[in-house]
C-alpha cells in the first residue's frame, strides 16, 4: 500500500520506554495501513526520544512529563504539521489522516493493531476501541476506575464499554474533530468514548491481541490509579455526569 492510500498515522504518547519503543515503533510502521509514525516522549528521564528516532519515528518532546493528553493533543499537531508540509509539496497530498492511538509498551504486539483501522478506513465506524486478552502479569488494580468509567460513559451515552480505559484507538477525522480538546490526563479515555458517540458518531469495540505492561501493587501502582479515577470522574462530571443524584 502506498503512502497515499495508506491515510493512518499512529500516536505513541510515552515516558520512559526506551526498552520497548523501538519495538513498538517497529511493529506499527511495519502495518500496511500507517503512513506516519509520530513518537510524544512525555518528558522521560532515559533515551526514549533518541531510540524512537532512531527506530524511523518522527519524535516530539516535552521537557516535561505532562500528561497523557497533552502528549496525544501534541502527536495530533504534529500530524497535521506533516500533512500541510505535504499538501504545500504537493496538492494532491491535502487529506487528513485517521488517527491510531497506540501505547509505546506493546512492543511486537502492536503488530497487531491493523484491525482497528480496518472498520474506520471503510467508513463503518468513526472510532474503534481496541478490547485486549488477559494479560500474561495480572495487574494490582481492583476494577474501580473501570467501573466508574463503564457506569459514567452507560449514563450518559447508553453505551456499555467492555474496556473502557483501552488506550489503542483509531479515529476517523470526524471522530477527532468530535473529541477536541481532549480531556485532561488519565480522562481522556472515558471523555473520547463520550464524546464521540454524543457527536452521532460510531463507536466499535474490537478484540485485539495486545500485551502491555500493567501497573503494580506498589505505592506507584496505587497512586496511578488514584490519578486516574480522579481524571475519570473530572471528565464525566464535567460532561453531565451526577452520580450523587441518582436515587
Amino acid at each position: 500500500m502506498s503512502a497515499l492510500a495508506a491515510r493512518v498515522a499512529a500516536i505513541v504518547p510515552c515516558k520512559d520506554e526506551a526498552d520497548r519503543i523501538a519495538a513498538t515503533v517497529a511493529a506499527v510502521a511495519a502495518l500496511p495501513q500507517v503512513a506516519t509514525v509520530v513518537v510524544v516522549d512525555d518528558g522521560s528521564t532515559d533515551d526514549t526520544a533518541a531510540v524512537a528516532r532512531e527506530a524511523g519515528a518522527d519524535v516530539v518532546s516535552h521537557p516535561r512529563n505532562r500528561g497523557k493528553a497533552a502528549a496525544l493533543e501534541s502527536g495530533i499537531r504534529r500530524v497535521r504539521e506533516l500533512e500541510a508540509e505535504a499538501a504545500r509539496r504537493d496538492p494532491g497530498e491535502a487529506w487528513r489522516s485517521a488517527l491510531l492511538f497506540v501505547d509505546g509498551d506493546l512492543q511486537e504486539t502492536a503488530a497487531n493493531l491493523g484491525v482497528l483501522t480496518d472498520a474506520v478506513l471503510a467508513g463503518e465506524a468513526d472510532m474503534t476501541i481496541a478490547t485486549l486478552p488477559a494479560q500474561l502479569k495480572a495487574g494490582g488494580g481492583r476494577g474501580l476506575v473501570v467501573g466508574l468509567a463503564r457506569r459514567g460513559i452507560e449514563h450518559l451515552t447508553g453505551f456499555r464499554a467492555v474496556q473502557p480505559l483501552s488506550g489503542m484507538r483509531c479515529l476517523s477525522p470526524r471522530a477527532v474533530d468530535a473529541a477536541s480538546p481532549l480531556a485532561r490526563g488519565w480522562g481522556v479515555e472515558t471523555a473520547l468514548t463520550v464524546d464521540v458517540l454524543r457527536a452521532g458518531l460510531t463507536v466499535l469495540e474490537v478484540p485485539c491481541e495486545l500485551q502491555h505492561r500493567v501497573s503494580g501493587t506498589d505505592w506507584r501502582g496505587q497512586v496511578h490509579r488514584a490519578q486516574q479515577y480522579r481524571d475519570v470522574w473530572l471528565a464525566l462530571v464535567r460532561r453531565g455526569w451526577r452520580p450523587w443524584q441518582q436515587g
